[in-house]
């Protein structure tokens, strides 16, 4: 990675863009960045982090202090980086948020944090992202590197290296796994921890249930001993041994697996469920003498019953047959009724003969009379006979002849006077119609003025309904954003005031946190204090006087105070920075919500949205009007074109029914004269016409129904003669006899069923009563009593259900003691090899987690970290053994820390002058500031080959070589001088004037008179 151009305007102390070109030292390889105390060196680095991470590391997370306090309002702030990584030129470009004058209306508003990244190609400058968080992401797969990675391999910033060395085990531990995430080591250890209690936990559990199987099982064993010995002194001796020593003082329920008292509780319980087999069987005999028992006494039963059941149905057999005689005289009237049914339904047919031939007579009969009458009162007879009847109804068939053609001529006259009256009406409607139409007319033209004077003033209504709509939208929209922008300004406040709390929790928790470091440290002195002997030298600095020994005040803080601090700080940390985020994204949602607003208020909006409503309301109207006059005055102009044509159209009209009437009078004139003569003293001909038809219906009718009638009475005699002639033949007296001897189909059926049921049933029942008395001829009428015989079988079933209840209740004893025996067998088992799993998953979790067997007490994490500083203090001492004259070595000790403490991380210095090794803190200031220095090269080194093996072609240094003396200066600059080789360039902050003096490529930072900073590279310095 290689940086070239730096742009800053409006950040920390500069307001004015200053631009720092990189390149422009690359001939020189090495340049000091100079300038008096707060000019605003460090806020150089400070661009260059912004710009790539969008956070400065010494203002941890505060973003509100980077915009400059020199800019106005209006004043932009922005960074601009250029670099080079993986071949391609980038360009990153941020603005952090700010507070700015609103462009509407008074008071600010959010500027919220922008970033754009860039890449140049062929065509220029290409945007890439343009979100700060998907900046963030891509930047993070270019660079190859995270913040933390970059500050101690890049950007060494100010005192920042050395407290890697001067850190103890478990703050180097906490650097060490940023760098090189290796939190996945301290999973694995937390992982198998995890393994180790669930296999303890399964274990316990596991111990417990077989404890709890084999309390179980004795339980059940002492039941056993309680309950009756069916099997003679001896077993009943050893089940009592056995449950001796079931509950035995030394049996122990929670022994390990392979305890000894398990396996004799175990015996026991196999020699306890071997007795209850043993009763089983016992009990199963027993049981299958009761069966044979109760099978004896059920088959006893049954024949008593058997017999006592035939003798019962003999009674009711014997009732049966009586009742069946005492039907006799009843089924014998049943048979006669069948029988003459029978022979009467041979003469059904003329009876019914007879009955029709009756029925058809008085209807004729009643006919005739009826006719008659109709004719003496029609006045046309009187007791004419059939001869006159048939001359005057020829009279009355000419008649009619001669009045169709009458007829006709009449409806002819009604049709011709009814056309003169519709031709008539249908003239003056046209008139009507006609004089109506033409009046209509008249006003045509004044109402065609009216509609064209109204159209002219309404022109251009549509447009000003589109202006007035468009208007209204963005109004409404408007009216939405500053009613979002009311809602979320409460929730920014809301935000800020939260941030302003965890911004205090912050600031408490650190200040806890420092007091009680500094109070353990306080701490620590006093404890060495305590062990001071005089004459005896001093275990920190070996001197044997102890003039004034530290004494503690206070009580001593606990590594977990500090802990429990520390995280309550790192809490309050991360709380910080998420109230700090939620401000930031409430401040970015208010001032998004304003802008779309236009800076105006809820109340200005909502009057313009009702003045725009109004406008729009106005402007619909008239363009909804302009458009009903415009079809307005079309459809009048069609109508009077219409009504024009209609006009015509009824004056042809009118001239063809004024024709059409004088023809039809003419018609009628002509046949009136005939049709008036034909009619009589009728009102129509068709009236008299209808009155010849009654009278010559009337008279046909009359002679019909005579002939009727004869003819009903002939048929009536011929069917009383042959009814006669069939009932001489039957033994019934008269056809009355006859008919009431006549039975329906069903009840004739039901006649012989009966008769045919009732003989069945004697004579089946006369059998059945034979053979019951056959069957019961020894035993005679004696009852048989079943009582006695039920009382034995009652018997018999309790001895059985006792045997079975007692059986079953030894199988279920005995199969739930197998049943525990077997499952305690087994889990003991389990138990034994879970112990053997135990075992092996907790030594293993103990010693990745640094507890025993670990003497060391390194955990895993700490055990792969010490291998990579191993390395990175490989590769400081090739710097340190040359900046110190070959006196200090790095070297990396996992020696025990005192109290307990974290392992495996330590740091000390070998001091080649005495061969001893001693701590860093006992370094000098510039000798503390070169092994840093060394260190964090060596750092730097290592966590780039880890990266990727990423090339480092721009370097920052910020401060420390104020501590140096000359010698050791010039030590330290040979060092630098060999970093810039292979076309690396340097970058040294610092105001020692010697300094300037060796490296005259130089940035130089200079206050002005009135406050903000200049950034000058001198022309000379830089290639043409």
């Amino acid at each position: 990675m290689k940086l070239h151009r730096l742009e800053l305007e409006g950040f920390g102390p500069f307001l004015d863009a200053q631009t720092v070109d990189f390149d422009a030292f690359a001939d020189d390889g090495i340049f000091l960045i100079t300038g008096r105390t707060g000019a605003g060196k460090s806020s150089v680095l400070d661009g260059v982090c912004y710009a790539l991470y969008g956070g400065v590391p010494r203002y941890d997370g505060a973003e509100r202090r980077l915009r400059s306090d020199h800019c106005m309002p209006d004043d932009p702030t922005r960074v601009t980086l250029e670099f080079t990584a993986d071949g391609e030129r980038w360009r990153v470009t941020r603005s952090p948020e700010f507070e700015r004058p609103k462009r509407r209306g008074g008071g600010t508003t959010k500027e919220p944090h922008r970033a754009l990244l860039e890449v140049h190609d062929a065509q220029g400058w290409t945007g890439v992202a343009a979100r700060p968080v998907d900046v963030a992401t891509r930047l993070g797969e270019i660079l190859g590197l995270n913040q933390q990675q970059f500050l101690q391999v890049i950007l060494l910033a100010q005192n920042r290296f050395a407290r890697f060395l001067l850190a103890k085990n478990d703050e180097r531990l906490t650097l060490l796994r940023t760098l090189f995430g290796t939190r996945s080591f301290e999973q694995y250890a937390l992982a198998l921890d995890d393994r180790r209690k669930r296999a303890q936990e399964r274990l316990a559990a596991d111990a417990v249930e077989v404890s709890t199987l084999l309390d179980e099982a004795e339980r059940l064993a002492a039941e056993l001993d309680a309950a009756p010995d069916d099997r003679g002194p001896g077993v009943a001796a050893d089940v009592e041994s056995v449950h001796d020593l079931a509950v035995a003082p030394g049996a122990d329920a929670t022994a390990g697996p392979a305890s000894g008292g398990i396996r004799e509780r175990l015996a026991a319980i196999v020699r306890a469920v071997e007795r209850a087999e043993y009763r089983v069987e016992t009990l199963g005999r027993e049981r299958e003498s009761a069966d044979i028992a109760l099978d004896a006494a059920l088959a006893h039963e049954r024949e008593a019953t058997t017999l006592h059941e035939r003798q019962r149905e003999r009674a009711a057999v014997r009732e049966q047959l009586a009742a069946l005689e005492a039907e006799t005289a009843r089924i014998a009237a049943a048979r006669r009724e069948a029988t003459a049914a029978a022979e009467a339904e041979g003469l059904r047919g003329p009876l019914d003969a007879v009955e029709r031939a009756v029925g058809a007579t008085a209807a004729a009969t009643g006919r005739a009379e009826t006719t008659l009458e109709r004719a003496r009162t029609a006045g046309e007879i009187d007791l004419a006979d059939d001869e006159a009847l048939a001359a005057r109804a020829d009279d009355l068939t000419a008649d009619l002849a001669r009045g169709e053609a009458a007829a006709a001529a009449e409806i002819a006259l009604v049709a011709a006077d009814a056309d003169v009256v519709r031709v008539s009406a249908r003239v003056a409607a046209i008139e009507t119609e006609r004089d109506e139409l033409e009046a209509a007319r008249a006003d045509v033209p004044e109402k065609l003025r009216t509609l064209d004077d109204r159209l002219t003033q309404l022109e251009g209504a549509a447009d000003r309904r589109r202006a007035a709509a468009s208007t209204l939208d963005e109004t409404r929209q408007r009216l939405d954003a500053a009613r979002q922008a009311a809602r979320l300004l409460a929730q920014r406040e809301q935000a800020d005031l939260a941030a302003l709390v965890r911004a205090d929790d912050l600031q408490n928790a650190i200040e806890a946190w420092t007091t009680l470091l500094r109070r353990r440290l306080t701490g620590a002195a006093a404890e060495l204090a305590h062990e001071l002997v005089d004459g005896e030298p001093c275990a920190v600095c070996g001197s044997r006087e102890h003039p004034a020994p530290a004494t503690g005040g206070e009580s001593a803080v606990t590594d977990d105070q500090v802990a429990e601090a520390e995280n309550r700080k790192n809490a309050a940390i991360d709380a910080d920075r998420l109230a700090s985020d939620a401000a930031r994204i409430a401040r970015d949602d208010h001032a998004l919500a304003a802008a779309r607003a236009g800076g105006e208020t809820v109340e200005t909006l909502t009057e313009r949205l009702a003045a725009a409503e109004a406008a729009l309301e106005t402007a619909t109207a008239e363009a909804a009007e302009r458009d009903d006059l415009h079809a307005e005055r079309l459809r009048v102009v069609e109508t009077d074109a219409a009504v024009a044509r209609r006009i015509d159209a009824l004056t042809a009209e009118l001239a063809n029914a004024r024709q059409e009437a004088a023809l039809a009078r003419q018609r009628g004139d002509a046949l009136r004269a005939d049709v008036v003569a034909a009619r009589g003293d009728f009102e129509t001909v068709a009236a008299r016409q209808h009155d010849l038809q009654t009278r010559r219906t009337l008279i046909r009718d009359l002679v019909g129904a005579r002939a009727d009638l004869r003819a009903a009475r002939a048929a009536l005699r011929e069917a009383e003669q042959v009814l006669r002639n069939l009932i001489d033949a039957t033994p019934f007296d008269d056809a009355a006899a006859a008919a009431a001897a006549l039975r329906p189909a069903a009840e004739r059926r039901r006649l012989d069923t009966t008769v045919a049921e009732h003989e069945a049933a004697v004579a089946s029942t006369r059998r059945r009563l034979l053979d019951l008395e056959l069957a019961l001829v020894e035993r005679g009428d004696e009852p048989v009593d079943l009582t006695p015989v039920r009382a034995c079988v009652g018997r018999a079933r309790e001895a059985v259900q006792r045997a079975a209840a007692a059986h079953a209740a030894a199988q279920t004893l005995a199969d739930r003691l197998r049943d525990l025996a077997q499952r305690a067998d087994a889990g003991h088992s389990a138990v034994a090899a879970q112990a053997e799993e135990y075992a092996v998953v907790a030594r293993l979790a103990d010693t990745v987690a640094g507890r025993a067997p670990n003497t060391r007490r390194m955990t895993l994490e700490t055990f792969v970290l010490a291998a990579e500083l191993e390395e990175i203090v490989v590769a400081a001492n090739l710097r340190l053994e040359q900046m110190s004259s070959g006196r200090y070595r790095l070297q990396h000790t996992d020696a025990l820390a005192a109290r307990g403490a974290a392992s495996g991380l330590g740091l000390e210095i070998m001091d080649a002058f005495t061969g001893q090794c001693r701590p860093p803190h006992s370094l000098s200031g510039g000798e503390t500031f070169l092994t840093s220095l060394a260190l964090a090269l060596g750092l730097a080194e290592v966590v780039t080959a880890r990266a990727g093996g990423i090339r480092l072609d721009t370097l920052f240094i910020d401060e420390g070589f104020g501590s140096l003396d000359d010698d050791t200066l010039d030590l330290a600059m040979r060092t630098l001088d060999e970093l810039r080789q292979g076309g690396r360039t340097v970058g040294v902050i610092s105001h020692v004037a010697s300094m300037r003096d060796q490296l005259p490529a130089q940035l130089r930072v200079t206050a002005t008179p009135r406050g903000p900073s200049v950034i000058a590279q001198d022309a000379a310095l830089i290639p043409s």
